[in-house]
């Protein structure tokens, strides 16, 4: 087994929530809950998770493949999501990923070569009015972010 006892003790609970019939409705919770404990997830993670689900390993991977937020290739310690849609990239979307890309020097879908961070472009994050924006590690959302707040930012996460 890839994951722990733990994880699908919370896998688990996810598929509680669901009539047994709809077992497939977790998917999206459980690679989410693999994804937290191991750090991106594998094809073996999703043929795993595709067996305790009882689902066809494909739909698992139709489902990892088609959000972005799941991360198919081992990543770094801090992953950072730049939003570069068109309302960000107008309001200093682009300005402040060009800004993390020169600070970091690595390029979007780059990771540091101290496994320290990892740079993604990332899909509307429903946050407009706070561009420019960034997601780090799927978790923590940053607002209005100037080159102070982003420097800010990484020196605080390299602690």
């Amino acid at each position: 087994m890839l994951l722990s006892e733990q994880c699908y003790k919370k896998i688990d609970r996810e598929l509680a929530k669901y009539p047994a019939e709809q077992r497939q409705s977790a998917v999206m919770a459980s690679l989410a809950h693999a994804q937290v404990e191991l750090g991106w997830i594998s094809s073996d993670v999703m043929a795993e998770l595709a067996d305790y689900i009882r689902m066809p390993a494909i739909a698992v991977q139709e489902v990892a493949t088609f959000y972005n937020m799941y991360n198919l290739k081992p990543v770094g310690k801090h992953k950072i999501s730049v939003c570069t849609n068109l309302p960000c990239a107008l309001s200093g979307g682009v300005r402040a990923a060009n800004h993390l890309k020169e600070k970091l020097g690595i390029d979007f879908r780059g990771t540091t070569d101290d496994g320290a961070f990892t740079l993604v472009e990332g899909e509307c994050m429903g946050a407009c009015g706070d561009a420019p924006v960034m997601l780090v590690n799927d978790q923590r959302m940053c607002s209005f972010m100037s080159n102070d707040k982003i420097d800010t930012l990484v020196e605080e996460l390299k602690k």
